[in-house]
């Protein structure tokens, strides 16, 4: 069983940065963020390989948002820049999932979720 802790988020105007941030318990093969804004489903954001560092990331947010890694604290980072309003969501730290490029299947572990709020 891996425990996934995020911390990050907040209230933040259109433009501004956001950094999220999930420490694991165990390491497994990805970890990554998905989101889930008021009344849509759930979205994969992003994710890393630990075996590889290699990042992926859902077409809305490349450019913008950067997962990055630190391997002692089995720890993973979402540095959000140029954030808009379409961003707002809660966002939802997860591992042990598979990626296709810009999808991703279900994960085995989630953290509790953190709000983003993004204000025009």
């Amino acid at each position: 069983q891996v425990q996934l802790v995020e911390s990050g988020g907040g209230l933040v105007q259109a433009g501004g940065s956001l950094r999220l941030s999930c420490a694991a318990s165990g390491r497994t093969f990805t970890m990554g963020w998905f989101r889930q804004a008021p009344g849509m489903e759930r979205e994969f954001v992003g994710g890393i390989s630990w075996s590889d560092g290699n990042t992926y990331y859902v077409d809305s947010v490349k450019g913008r948002f950067t997962i990055s890694r630190a391997d002692a604290k089995n720890t993973v980072y979402l540095q959000m820049n140029s954030l808009k309003p379409e961003d707002t969501a809660i966002y939802y730290c997860a591992a042990g999932f598979r990626i296709w490029g810009t999808t991703a299947g279900n994960p085995t572990y989630w953290g509790q979720g953190t709000q983003v709020t993004v204000s025009s």
